[in-house]
């Protein structure tokens, strides 16, 4: 017997309050290959069980990648060759989870999308999620799935200046992972930066103007934009400093590694998973904010 809409959204909903993500996607995916237009309530669970789904490995790569790194550090080849093997397994499960929404935006949701607000948050997961396959990508592939995650935040750009609001969560949040791309993928930190001041700036310009429904979300956006400015500017003016201080810092390699493997957990924020709609959480609602 085939599930209904109704049926696949509310085992979508009692999946994530299961904390059963790979359940919750199979119940969105089939609602989203339909053919119709997602409600709001149904691309914001769509998006929050492939993000459950992908932040999971995504974190699990970067200590991984991390471990790696440190085991090379210490010529530990055998040690090494083992890392290797299961980073190629977790990039495996990466992939496919990226070019499963993937094919659901680019075939279903996208061509379907009839309101800005619709089209800028499927263009946004559509650059996000070619992110993701840049993160851990090489030579031909890294440029190819950077340039297809550019042209994907261009387009929620293009659309988000002009039908969306400063302060609209949505376009915030693009703001937010647009940002992350640059400084992280494309290498920029000046764009990055440029980027997310601009839209702090002008978010700020219209506070006022924020609706009580919107005010939560979009400030916790904001304040994340505001996070990555500080860490951002903070590493490059260490970058300055340690290009200022070369002649005495070659004196001493034997350190720069130590504070280098510190790197990873200061990572950029970016957008993050909209908990259980009963709890109160003190990170951003993305699913909320798409509302």
């Amino acid at each position: 017997m085939s599930t209904s809409r109704e049926d696949s959204v509310y085992l979508a909903k009692l999946a994530e309050q299961a904390e059963r993500y790979e359940e919750m996607v199979e119940n969105m995916k089939a609602v989203a290959t339909a053919g119709d237009e997602l409600s709001v309530e149904e691309r914001n669970l769509l998006s929050v069980a492939y993000k459950n789904v992908i932040g999971a490995r995504r974190a699990s790569w970067r200590i991984v990648s991390s471990i790696e790194q440190k085991e090379e550090s210490k010529n530990n080849t055998a040690q090494v060759a083992l890392i290797k093997e299961y980073r190629t397994k977790l990039e495996g499960e990466l992939a496919k989870i990226c070019d499963d929404i993937l094919d659901i935006l680019t075939n279903h949701l996208i061509p379907a999308a009839k309101t800005g607000e619709s089209k800028v948050f499927y263009y946004k997961m559509k650059g996000d999620y070619y992110r993701y396959l840049a993160e851990f990508a090489f030579g031909a592939q890294r440029e190819k799935t950077s340039k297809e995650s550019l042209d994907a935040y261009v387009a929620a750009s293009d659309i988000a200046n002009t039908d969306l609001a400063p302060t609209h969560p949505i376009r915030l949040g693009l703001a937010l992972n647009f940002s992350v791309f640059y400084y992280e993928i494309l290498n920029s930190p000046e764009r990055a930066c440029h980027l997310a001041k601009q839209a702090f700036d002008d978010a700020i310009s219209e506070l006022d103007t924020l609706s009580e429904d919107s005010y939560k979300d979009s400030t916790l956006i904001m304040q994340l934009l505001r996070d990555n400015l500080t860490l951002w500017t903070s590493d490059m003016s260490e970058i300055d400093s340690s290009a200022n201080a070369a002649p005495a810092a070659a004196a001493a390699p034997a350190a720069a590694p130590e504070s280098e493997e510190a790197a990873p957990a200061a990572a950029p924020a970016e957008e993050a998973v909209k908990p259980k709609a009963e709890e109160t959480a003190d990170e951003p609602a993305t699913a909320a904010a798409a509302s």
